[in-house]
C-alpha cells in the first residue's frame, strides 16, 4: 500500500488579467481590481489537479489549500473543496498587505512550518505577476528539494516521486525525495469539474471572520454544528515570523510605474489580389523591418 500523503496546494486569487480593458488601471497607475473579476489563478488549478490525482492514488491522503489574501480569497478554498480538496487555510492580516514575492514566500513558508506537509504543490506562476518566484522561494526557505515545470507524477514510491517536467525543448524525468515542493505548468492535466455532491457538502464552509460577520446566517449555524465546514484562518499572530519581513517593509521590490497600453489601429489599407499590391506590401514590410 502506498503511503498516505499530506498535500498542501499553494493557490492565489487573482484579478482576471486575461481580459484587460480600458478601465483595468486606476489614474494612479495601479490595478483597478474592482473592474476585473477575481478568479482562481489558472496554473494553480493545474497544481490542484495534480494534488488530487496524488490523493486518488494514495489511500488516506489529504489535500488542503493554503492561500494568502483578504477574506474574499476564501472563495478559492471553497472552489477547491467542491473539486475534491479536504479543506484549507487562509493566511490573512493587514500586515501582509503590499507583499512582493519575497515577503509572500516568507509568510507562506512560516505558515507551512506550522501546518506541515509531505508534498507542497503550486502553479508555476500567477497571471497578475508572472514572476514564477514564489514556489521556488518557499522551497528554498524551507530547505526542501524542488521540481519546477512539473507536468505529471509518473510514479509514487515510499518516500519519493518520479515526475515528468515539460521544458522548452523537450521533457525530463526526475526523481525527488519527500518532502518536496513541486511547481506545475499549464501543460499539466486540466482541473476536474466541481462535483455536485461536494458542492452540497461544502457550500456552507466559512472562515471565522465570515461567521463573525453573519452569526445568525444558516452558514454560520452549519459551521457551528459541523467541524469540517470550518476553514482555518491564520494571522501574523498564528505563525512564528519576523514581522519586519512581511508586507511592504519586507518587500525590496518597488513598482515605480505601471502604464495601461491600449493598442489601436491608426490607419488601414485595403489591398487587392493584384501582384502589384502584394509587391508593394512586401516592400513596405521589409523596409520597416517587420519582415527580414
Amino acid at each position: 500500500m502506498k503511503k498516505a500523503l499530506k498535500i498542501v496546494v499553494l493557490a492565489k486569487q487573482v484579478p482576471d488579467t486575461r481580459n484587460v480593458g480600458k478601465d483595468a488601471m486606476t489614474a494612479e497607475g495601479t490595478v483597478n481590481r474592482a473592474a476585473l473579476p477575481a478568479i482562481f489563478n489558472p496554473e494553480d488549478l493545474n497544481a490542484l489537479e495534480l494534488a488530487l490525482r496524488l490523493k486518488d492514488e494514495c489511500e488516506g491522503s489529504t489535500v488542503h489549500i493554503l492561500t494568502m489574501g483578504p477574506f474574499r480569497a476564501a472563495d478559492i478554498i471553497r472552489d477547491a473543496m467542491y473539486r475534491g480538496a479536504d479543506g484549507g487555510y487562509l493566511l490573512t492580516d493587514r500586515k501582509f498587505a503590499g507583499s512582493d514575492t519575497l515577503a509572500t514566500s516568507y509568510a507562506l513558508s512560516c505558515a507551512l512550518r506550522q501546518i506541515g506537509a509531505d508534498v507542497i504543490v503550486a502553479g508555476r506562476q500567477a497571471i497578475d505577476g508572472d514572476t514564477a518566484q514564489v514556489g521556488p522561494q518557499v522551497a528554498e526557505k524551507l530547505g526542501l528539494p524542488q521540481v519546477t515545470y512539473a507536468e505529471e507524477v509518473l510514479q509514487i514510491e515510499e518516500s519519493a516521486l518520479i515526475i515528468r517536467r515539460r521544458l522548452e525543448h523537450g521533457v525530463e524525468v526526475v526523481k525527488t525525495p519527500l518532502p518536496a515542493v513541486i511547481t506545475v505548468n499549464n501543460s499539466a492535466a486540466a482541473i476536474r469539474p466541481q462535483n455536485a455532491r461536494l458542492v452540497m457538502k461544502y457550500k456552507y464552509a466559512m472562515i471565522p471572520s465570515e461567521i463573525a460577520a453573519a452569526p445568525e446566517s444558516l452558514s454560520a449555524k452549519m459551521c457551528g454544528e459541523r467541524d469540517y465546514l470550518r476553514i482555518v484562518e491564520m494571522s501574523v499572530a498564528d505563525i512564528e515570523c519576523d514581522e519586519a519581513q512581511l508586507g511592504l517593509t519586507g518587500s525590496p521590490t518597488k513598482v515605480k510605474k505601471i502604464e495601461n497600453v491600449v493598442f489601436q489601429a491608426k490607419e488601414a489599407k485595403r489591398l487587392s489580389s493584384e501582384d502589384s499590391d502584394i509587391n508593394d506590401l512586401m516592400v513596405e514590410l521589409i523596409s520597416s523591418h517587420t519582415l527580414g
